[in-house]
């Protein structure tokens, strides 16, 4: 193979467009989002912990039941690759318990869409965070972005997914609910526009200052989620993280996550051009190098 100075420049030339598409790719997950887009307000002062959101979220994804036993409660529970949503336990006081359900929050600008290279992670323009295992390749950076620690990966899968809760997407589409609003039946899940679920939530702290925490989780942090959660108790009791910024991840992260797709997809053409180039530039350095020998012995043989 032989390249010149020119052909250089242009690897070099192709693999800075590309870093430019991943870079714009960045920006567009940091942005996507519907202007008015749906979302679920969790208040856990009402939740009664009675896991039919578990059992409704796992029949609607086709995923094995969830425990009966609800001495499973008594561990920190997270999301799994066969568990899209979970419950978890805490006491507020001795004989006062509360709940609190565990799934993807859907950001407004999701960190594992822009880290995703080949947008097998993606926002939908409708709201919801989906993933379409035909496109993925594997990477795992959507994991690694997650502030929320959400995405499980199939490892004892021959073909394996990155599994997460749709938002029940395909649900949503035919104008239906997802599955676990549907079944609360103590009113803790309410699904409607994420702006008029913040006004619902703002409403019920101020009007009940003695009953709710001063804040609504999922208002700001990493730049605002589509699941809103308002309660009476430090909800990282209750396996939610609360140490999450609230700047929009891509921002945080697009140089870190910028990098990996263009060492694993790009810098291998410029490597193997600057090879082919310094090959080439060896290769004319032997030649002419060779050439004085072969001139001096042809002028000996005619002497």
């Amino acid at each position: 193979m032989r390249i010149g100075r020119r052909g250089l420049l242009k690897v070099a030339g192709a693999s800075a467009a590309g870093a430019g598409l991943l870079a714009a790719r960045v920006t567009r997950a940091s942005s996507s989002t519907a202007i008015d887009p749906p979302g679920v307000l969790v208040d856990t002062t009402l939740c009664v912990g009675c896991r039919a959101c578990e059992a409704a979220c796992s029949e609607a994804n086709a995923l094995p039941p969830p425990p009966e036993d609800d001495r499973v409660l008594d561990a920190r529970r997270d999301t799994t690759q066969d568990a899209f949503t979970v419950v978890n336990r805490a006491e507020k006081a001795p004989g006062e318990p509360r709940f609190a359900k565990k799934q993807c929050m859907h950001c407004l600008s999701p960190a594992c869409a822009s880290a995703c290279p080949v947008r097998a992670m993606d926002k939908q323009p409708e709201g919801p965070v989906t993933y379409d295992a035909s496109r993925c390749m594997g990477c795992r950076y959507c994991m690694l972005a997650c502030p929320f620690d959400v995405p499980r990966y199939e490892y004892g899968s021959n073909a394996p997914r990155v599994r997460k809760c749709s938002f029940c997407a395909e649900r949503q589409a035919r104008g239906q609910k997802p599955a676990c609003t549907e079944v609360c039946p103590s009113g803790a899940l309410t699904f409607g526009k994420r702006a008029e679920l913040l006004e619902v939530a703002k409403t019920r702290i101020y009007t009940n200052p003695g009953r709710y925490l001063h804040h609504v989780y999922g208002e700001r942090e990493a730049g605002g989620t589509s699941w809103l959660y308002i309660g009476d108790l430090d909800l990282s009791a209750l396996a939610l993280r609360t140490d999450v910024p609230e700047r929009p991840y891509p921002d945080l992260v697009a140089g870190a996550l910028g990098a990996p797709p263009f060492v694993m997809t790009l810098w291998p053409p410029l490597l193997m051009g600057l090879y082919a180039f310094s090959r080439r530039r060896n290769e004319a350095a032997h030649d002419s190098e060779a050439a004085p020998a072969g001139g001096d012995a042809g002028e000996d043989h005619h002497g």
